[in-house]
C-alpha cells in the first residue's frame, strides 16, 4: 500500500496501491457496508431507526430543564446502540421507549414524566400522578 486516506466525503477509505509483480498503481475505495437500524412499531410495521426522531423527543421533554445538550447525545448514542447491538438489527419502540424513560428518571424527573406522558399517552392528571408517585418510590 503507498496511500490511505479518508475520502472528501468521508464515506470511504481511498487506498493507493502498487502491484508487486508488475509495479502498476492502482485506487481501491473501501466503504463500510450499511445494513439499515430497523424500529418495530406498536402495529408490528417497521421503519428505519431515526436517530433525529429520538433526540427531538428528548429534545422536547428537556426544554427549558437544567439538561446539558452533552447529556442528551449520549441518551441518544446509547439509544442508537441499543438498536445495532440487538439482534437481527431491530429493536422494538417499547424498548427504546423504556430506555429513555430510565435514563430521562436518572437525569431530571420533570422531563422523565414529560416523556412519560407522550410515550405512554396519558389521557388524564390522574396519569400524570400516578407517574409521579411511581418515580418517588423507586428513590
Amino acid at each position: 500500500m503507498v496511500d490511505s486516506r479518508i475520502t472528501q466525503e468521508g464515506e470511504a477509505i481511498r487506498r493507493r496501491r502498487r502491484c508487486m509483480d508488475c509495479s502498476r498503481r492502482f485506487t481501491t475505495y473501501e466503504r463500510v457496508d450499511e445494513i439499515p437500524l430497523m424500529v418495530v412499531k406498536k402495529d408490528r410495521r417497521r421503519e428505519r431507526f431515526d436517530r433525529q426522531k429520538v433526540l427531538q423527543g428528548l429534545l422536547r421533554a428537556c426544554e427549558k430543564r437544567p439538561v446539558a445538550m452533552a447529556t442528551i447525545q449520549a441518551i441518544v448514542r446509547l439509544t442508537e446502540r441499543l438498536a445495532i447491538e440487538s439482534a437481527d438489527n431491530e429493536c422494538t419502540t417499547r424498548d427504546i421507549g423504556e430506555l429513555l424513560m430510565k435514563e430521562l428518571k436518572r437525569v431530571d424527573r420533570v422531563a422523565y414524566v414529560r416523556f412519560a406522558s407522550v410515550y405512554r399517552d396519558f389521557q388524564d392528571e390522574r396519569q400524570f400522578l400516578e407517574a409521579i408517585s411511581q418515580s418517588r418510590k423507586q428513590d
